[in-house]
């Protein structure tokens, strides 16, 4: 039984174009699930996007309009798009409070943060020494990161320690009520964040395994979770409503 992933999808307001890379969709594919793109709607319709699939994907992108999280723009927040923000934020609110699993990618897991009460550094450029816009291949494992012993991440992982591709100049700072963090670099910067309630599968990564899962098996594993997870919540859900049906 392949569950329906729904996965955020970019917009430009300028050309009125809405877009996401195929390394999520094939991704997707690959691994067991049928992939749905979600537009950037009227956040009125969340619900019904949350209904109709068995999972999400946080997909990555610009960056979020910094009054979501009560500050004033800084030197360095690069392009927002509100209407985007709007959606993805009505929808994680939800997403967080479900049973449904959940993953956010790169502006994914700010979105899930922001969601959920936290913030974000709006440009990391002058508190790190380390450079977390790779010049490489984007699926080229480029940093490393440590990673919690009590962590969904590690149990994939088998280790604390693995390497991660990166490009991005924002990062999760104040964690969210019901996050925890579970993933850091070497400059002590968040990497990633999982709920702290064990019945939901909510994780947020600050890397990009959609564009490694073909050579990367833990990139791979990630993605296989999730759609293992979204599986089981559509097989319990199928036999819920028989039962009510019967």
């Amino acid at each position: 039984m392949r569950p329906v992933i729904g996965i955020t999808a970019g917009y430009e307001e300028n050309t009125s174009r809405h877009f996401l890379t195929d390394y999520y969709i094939k991704a997707i594919e690959n691994l067991g699930g049928n992939p749905l793109i979600l537009p950037t709607v009227n956040s009125e319709l969340v619900e019904y996007y949350y209904a109709l699939a068995d999972g999400f994907i946080f997909s990555g992108g610009g960056d979020v309009d910094p009054v979501f999280f009560g500050e004033a723009p800084v030197k360095g927040l690069g392009r927002i798009t509100p209407e985007r923000d709007e959606f993805e934020l009505s929808l994680a609110r939800i997403a967080l409070k479900g049973k449904k699993p959940v993953l956010g990618i790169c502006r994914g897991i700010q979105i899930l943060n922001i969601a959920a009460g936290g913030d974000v550094y709006q440009d990391i450029s002058e508190i790190s020494p380390l450079e977390h816009n790779q010049k490489a291949p984007l699926w080229y494992p480029f940093h490393y990161i440590e990673v919690s012993p009590e962590s969904i991440l590690h149990s994939l992982l088998g280790q604390t320690k693995a390497k991660v591709n990166s490009f991005h100049h924002q990062v999760v700072r104040r964690v969210g009520e019901g996050l925890k963090k579970v993933a850091w670099t070497s400059d002590g910067l968040i990497e990633a964040i999982e709920s702290k309630d064990p019945s939901r599968t909510i994780i947020g990564v600050q890397w990009h395994p959609e564009c490694s899962w073909d050579k990367d098996d833990f990139s791979q594993k990630i993605f296989r979770y999730l759609i293992n997870k979204a599986c089981e919540r559509k097989e319990r859900d199928i036999n819920g409503n028989s039962k009510q049906i019967s």
